[in-house]
C-alpha cells in the first residue's frame, strides 16, 4: 500500500461487493493477504469478510481451529486515492465446533461473545490496537526492525469530550434526537451545554476510532430515513462490534441509540446497524434524546421538528 499510484494499486476494480459497491484494488489486495494468513494455522474455522459474500472455507488440507474470524480488510478505502488514512478492523469469535468447517449460523454472535478485536491504522506511523477482554493496548511498528512496540498501554477513554464526528451531508434525513444533540453542540457556549464543540469527519471508522481514543469524543453515524431498508450503514460484525469491544474496554460506550450494540443478535453476515459510540457522558446523553425527543410527527415537514440544519418555511 506504501506504494501507492508507483505500485499501481490504485482506483477501482470491475467488481463490486456484496453490498453492491465498488470494489478498489487495495480492497481485494488486503482482502487476500488476510485470507493467506490466517488458512493455514490450524487457528481459526472459517472466516468472513466485507468483501466476500459467504464465509471462506479453509481449504481441505488445512487443519480446522477453534475460532471464527471476521474482518474488514481495508477500512475507508473511498481515502485510498487522495493519501488519507485507512485501516483494517477485525473480530475473533470462537467456533461453536472446533476443528469442523465453520457454517453461516455459526458467525451470527452477538459482539458480547468476542474473545478479541482490534484494528490496524495506517497513518504517519502504523498501529494496532487491541483487546482481549482485559482493557486496551497500542501497539506502533518500529518499520526498521519491522516489530510492533508497546506504546499506548491501558488506553482510557476520558467520561467528557468537546468533539463530534458526523456526516453532516445527511441532516435533512436525521431523526429528531440526533438533530436535538447536534444543534446543542453547535451552539456551542451560548448554548445548552455551555461549552464549544468542533466537527470531525474523516469517513474511515478505523481513522475516528483512533482519534476518539487518542483524545476523546463522540461518534455518530445514526439510523436516519435516507436508505428506509436499512437500519444503518456500518457492518454490525465486523465493523461495529469490534470498534464497540474496544470502546466498552477502554471505558466508554457504544449504542444504536435505542440499544447496546454487543447486545444486539445479528441475523446476517452483513447485517447493518446504526451506530454512536465514545464518549460515556456523550453517548448516555445521545441514548436520553432517543428516549425523550425522538417522537416522530410525520404529518409535519420532516418530523415537524426545526433545527440547525433545518430550512425554516
Amino acid at each position: 500500500m506504501a506504494y501507492g499510484a508507483l505500485g499501481d494499486v490504485l482506483g477501482a476494480e470491475a467488481t463490486t461487493n456484496v453490498e453492491g459497491e465498488t470494489q478498489q484494488k487495495l480492497d481485494m489486495v488486503a482482502n487476500e493477504l488476510f485470507l493467506r494468513a490466517n488458512e493455514w494455522g490450524g487457528l481459526v474455522a472459517g472466516m468472513v469478510s466485507e468483501e466476500l459474500e459467504a464465509p471462506y472455507s479453509i481449504p481441505e488440507r488445512y487443519p480446522r481451529g477453534k475460532y471464527l474470524l471476521v474482518f474488514d480488510p481495508l477500512d475507508g478505502s473511498s481515502n485510498i486515492d487522495v493519501n488519507a488514512s485507512t485501516g483494517s478492523i477485525f473480530s475473533i469469535l470462537r467456533a461453536p465446533n472446533p476443528g469442523a468447517s465453520a457454517t453461516v449460523g455459526d458467525f451470527l454472535q452477538p459482539g458480547s461473545e468476542q474473545v478479541c478485536a482490534g484494528y490496524a491504522i495506517y497513518g504517519p506511523s502504523t498501529m494496532i490496537v487491541l483487546t482481549v477482554g482485559t482493557g486496551v493496548h497500542g501497539f506502533t511498528l518500529e518499520p526498521q526492525l519491522g516489530e510492533f512496540f508497546l506504546s499506548h498501554p491501558a488506553i482510557q477513554l476520558p467520561a467528557a469530550a468537546n468533539e463530534f464526528a458526523i456526516n453532516a451531508s445527511n441532516s435533512r434525513f436525521w431523526e429528531p434526537a440526533v438533530t436535538r444533540y447536534v444543534d446543542e453542540c453547535f451552539a456551542g457556549r451560548t448554548g445548552l451545554r455551555a461549552k464549544d464543540f468542533t466537527m470531525r469527519w474523516v469517513a474511515s471508522l478505523v481513522a475516528e476510532t483512533h482519534r476518539i481514543l487518542m483524545r476523546s469524543g463522540v461518534f455518530l453515524d445514526p439510523r436516519d430515513t435516507k436508505d428506509s431498508a436499512k437500519p444503518g450503514r456500518l457492518r454490525l460484525l465486523y465493523e461495529a462490534n469490534p470498534v464497540a469491544f474496544i470502546i466498552e474496554q477502554a471505558g466508554g460506550l457504544a449504542s444504536t441509540g435505542r440499544e447496546r450494540v454487543l447486545d444486539v443478535a445479528p441475523d446476517d453476515l452483513h447485517q447493518h446497524i446504526a451506530f454512536i459510540f465514545g464518549a460515556r457522558d456523550e453517548v448516555e446523553r445521545i441514548e436520553q434524546y432517543h428516549r425523550d425527543y425522538n417522537v416522530v410527527e410525520r404529518d409535519e415537514p420532516f418530523y415537524g421538528t426545526r433545527g440547525l440544519f433545518r430550512a425554516n418555511d
